[in-house]
């Protein structure tokens, strides 16, 4: 039997149903987590492969735990072995760099998969930043104000407001720059010496140059959706109102779903004229200068506060997973408002920082935590993880040095 969907084509053997499949999780930090919570709940069998982040490995839904190679060759040696023997399951990437492998080698994996992720012709668009604020701009939406300068005489001949951001146009490999995600600069000598260290990490082309967007939690947005071939089926807009580093964060710790027509709005355009595929969270921040939302990024696989919606009525994980395998969905839903996530050990740094420079006060942060709360870690069903938590992030960070 040959099963088509919007992601590939899947050759299965006659007697295989979507009951005998299950999904490899690529990834097994706090996003891989959520993805085999969700999948596992509704009796669907998980197996994660992962390197260094080993937090999913722990949790009880975790079926069984693969090593992840380290070259891109080997990985997709790696699934292609995997996928003859597993053929039909899912296979859900958690990082921008897993979703980039997989999709460029997507006719390859295909064969042997269940994708969801889109080929790289189409999510290249939504992976490389320098395409997106292009794409973006074509369609008349709104992005910070981008150079893209490709050596440091161009950049030294940049025009330019302070402070400035220097970030990285794709997440690959690991290094300080694009762990960081990004590094901000308050003058022309402080960008200049902070573009040599880029360099020395990543190729130039690849370094952009954005003006800086003031404000904090109550400027971040995101909307996630659910899409297939550009028509959201699954939508849920949220509040970023804390993240760490609080300037240029890595990650949200604190997000709240709201209702904001405007941000949704911002967000589907951009999806339905790229026609896409797949989950996806775009993030755009409110520029009180002028009253236009500006985008920031798109993140073309699971994020990190994902797990909201499941309390929220959009559990993206199995929604994607009814979508692919055919199940009946309905034709819209959107999530609710109100939810509160939070991520318990990155986000008290943010509060302590935030506490001490006066934008949050104790009483507004005991607030914060009032139910409807869903945890990134932990899990009533699922404890596990939530107690290894400290000492697995305390591991990974003596293994890559203190980064």
């Amino acid at each position: 039997m040959v099963r088509t969907s919007a992601l590939g084509t899947v050759a299965l053997e006659s007697s295989v149903s979507p009951n005998d499949v299950g999904a490899v999780v690529i990834g097994g930090d706090y996003r891989g987590l959520g993805v085999v919570r969700s999948l596992g709940r509704k009796g669907i069998p998980v197996w994660v492969v992962t390197s260094e982040h080993t937090l999913a490995t722990y949790s009880r839904y975790c079926a069984r735990r693969l090593r992840w190679p380290a070259s891109d060759d080997d990985r997709i040696s790696f699934l292609i072995d995997l996928g003859k023997q597993l053929r039909g399951w899912a296979l859900y990437p958690t990082s921008d760099e897993f979703a980039g492998i997989i999709s460029q080698h997507h006719d390859e994996l295909s064969r042997y998969f269940t994708m969801t992720v889109a080929p790289w012709e189409q999510l290249e668009w939504a992976f490389d930043k320098r395409l997106t604020y292009r794409y973006a701009e074509r369609l008349g939406l709104d992005v910070p104000r981008t150079f893209y300068p490709n050596s440091y005489e161009e950049l030294a001949n940049l025009k330019n407001n302070y402070p400035a951001i220097l970030k990285p146009a794709f997440q690959r490999g690991f290094n300080r720059f694009v762990h960081d995600k990004g590094w901000i600069a308050h003058n022309k000598d402080e960008l200049c010496r902070l573009y040599k260290a880029a360099c020395e990490l990543v190729a130039p082309e690849i370094i952009m140059v954005q003006e800086f967007i003031p404000g904090g939690g109550e400027a971040q947005f995101s909307c996630a959706a659910l899409c297939n071939e550009g028509r959201t089926l699954a939508v849920l807009t949220a509040r970023r109102a804390r993240q760490f580093p609080m300037d240029l964060g890595r990650s949200s710790t604190y997000v709240e779903t709201i209702q904001n027509e405007s941000v949704e709005g911002h967000a589907c355009t951009l999806l339905r004229a790229m026609r896409y595929t797949g989950l996806a969270e775009v993030e755009v921040k409110f520029d009180a200068r002028d009253g236009k939302y500006r985008l920031l990024d798109v993140n073309p696989r699971v994020w990190g506060w994902h797990t909201v919606g499941s309390r929220a009525g959009v559990d993206f994980p199995h929604l994607l997973w009814r979508m692919l395998y055919g199940e009946p969905l309905e034709p819209f839903c959107r999530g609710v408002a109100g939810i509160r996530w939070v991520r318990m050990v990155t986000d008290l740094e943010a509060v302590a920082r935030g506490i001490l420079g006066g934008s949050l006060t104790v009483r507004e942060y005991f607030r914060s935590l009032h139910p409807p709360l869903e945890f990134a870690i932990f899990a009533s069903d699922d404890p596990v993880p939530a107690t290894l938590e400290i000492p697995v992030l305390a591991l990974l960070a003596l293994r890559r040095g203190g980064l």
